[in-house]
């Protein structure tokens, strides 16, 4: 494994990440220099080991902050987290898909009054946003599968913990997905 393979995982300082989608991730060397800057504690190692002339040191895996850095108590109004409020899936007809192939849609028609706002603005897939068109849902004949809202911080944080990332190293386990279910034996 190469050093560039080795990003550390940050917690606030209650054990909490920072964000989990997209999860909160360091390169190795932003790590090391917070780990020399004393912003964070080392929570937990990669094998991996760098090396200066007088210093060798094992590259961080999980790193928390010193100090608590407060989350923001309203959710940034962006199409990444319009998607994720609406679980990466089409409004219209349910299909559930990657960000790439999603749109967002004006459920009211700008051209009709309609705002750009949390309460406006809904996830959809390509084919039904056209066929929509310049209409309501009402006049479409598509009803929302479920009505738009503005989301907390705290509940897209939660959204986010169900979309894990495509990698986790074994040291994260434990400062992710609390919430899940442990086995009996």
């Amino acid at each position: 494994m190469t050093a560039d393979a080795c990003p550390a995982l940050v917690l606030n300082a209650d054990f909490q990440p920072l964000s989990y989608l997209p999860l909160s991730l360091w390169p190795w060397q932003e790590a090391v220099k917070a780990v020399f800057m004393d912003r964070v504690n080392v929570v937990s190692e990669y094998d991996q080991v760098i090396r200066s002339p007088r210093v060798e040191i094992r590259l961080p895996s999980v790193v928390s902050l010193k100090e608590y850095v407060p989350t923001a108590p309203r959710a940034a109004f962006t199409r990444f987290n319009v998607f994720l409020r609406d679980g990466f899936t089409c409004q219209y007809c349910g299909a559930r898909l990657p960000a790439h192939d999603l749109t967002f849609d004006h459920v009211v028609p700008r051209s009709k009054g309609g705002r750009t706002t949390w309460l406006n603005v809904v996830a959809a897939c390509g084919p039904c946003n056209m066929r929509k068109a310049n209409r309501t849902p009402r006049e479409a004949g598509m009803p929302l599968r479920k009505p738009a809202v503005e989301p907390t911080a705290h509940w897209l944080r939660n959204i986010g913990r169900s979309f894990p990332p495509g990698y986790l190293h074994e040291s994260w386990r434990d400062f992710l997905y609390w919430d899940v279910e442990l086995e009996s034996s």
